[in-house]
């Protein structure tokens, strides 16, 4: 990239990540600097500890380092790809600590705790600020099942008896509201 008289920090990011197969370190400083608090945003916002947060994005790291020839740019950004394996591992992590779950009437609490709370300043990273506002901007019911099954891991059936819905209405509702916010989060990425 350098080599092509562009400077590393203004280099694509599908540059970067294949670049990160050349074993170049440099590069590899540049696509973990341009990417770092994106990705410690997500497993933060997901786990809630910031040692843990941190260990999942060294191993984001490790993983698209290992993983970089298999990136498909048709299926998502580089950003993309990386805040959903991310997601993924914090989603593992949570799963791994067995979590208690949590009351019906405490999910309220909860989601309004994932639109604004006292610990801004740790999540104030674009992403985690646009994945918090879109999931704030879902029908009620929308975001109980889509911060149900993304964070507590749950599946539909255990949606539906938690709700006290059928199980066809959890997974409509946790479908739906993915398309939403695949649609809100990637019409944000979009934006210059």
């Amino acid at each position: 990239m350098r080599r092509m008289g562009l400077p590393l920090g203004s280099a694509p990011d599908e540059a970067l990540l294949s670049g990160l197969t050349t074993g170049d370190p440099d590069i590899a400083v540049a696509f973990v600097r341009r990417f770092q608090r994106t990705v410690y945003g997500v497993a933060l916002a997901v786990v809630g500890d910031p040692r843990l947060a941190e260990d999942i994005a060294q191993e984001t790291f490790e993983r698209a380092l290992r993983h970089a020839q298999v990136y498909d740019p048709r299926r998502g950004s580089v950003k993309t790809w990386l805040t959903t394996i991310a997601h993924n591992l914090a989603i593992d992590a949570v799963r791994a600590r067995r979590a208690r779950p949590v009351a019906p009437e405490d999910l309220d609490a909860l989601l309004d705790a994932v639109s604004d709370t006292p610990e801004r300043w740790a999540l104030a990273e674009e992403t985690s600020a646009g994945i918090r506002a879109a999931v704030a901007a879902l029908p009620r019911e929308q975001a109980r099942a889509v911060v149900m099954a993304g964070i507590y891991g749950m599946p539909a059936q255990q949606i539906a008896e938690f709700e006290q819905i059928p199980l066809g209405t959890a997974k409509t509702r946790i479908r739906t509201a993915m398309g939403r916010l695949r649609t809100s989060l990637g019409a944000e990425e979009r934006r210059p």
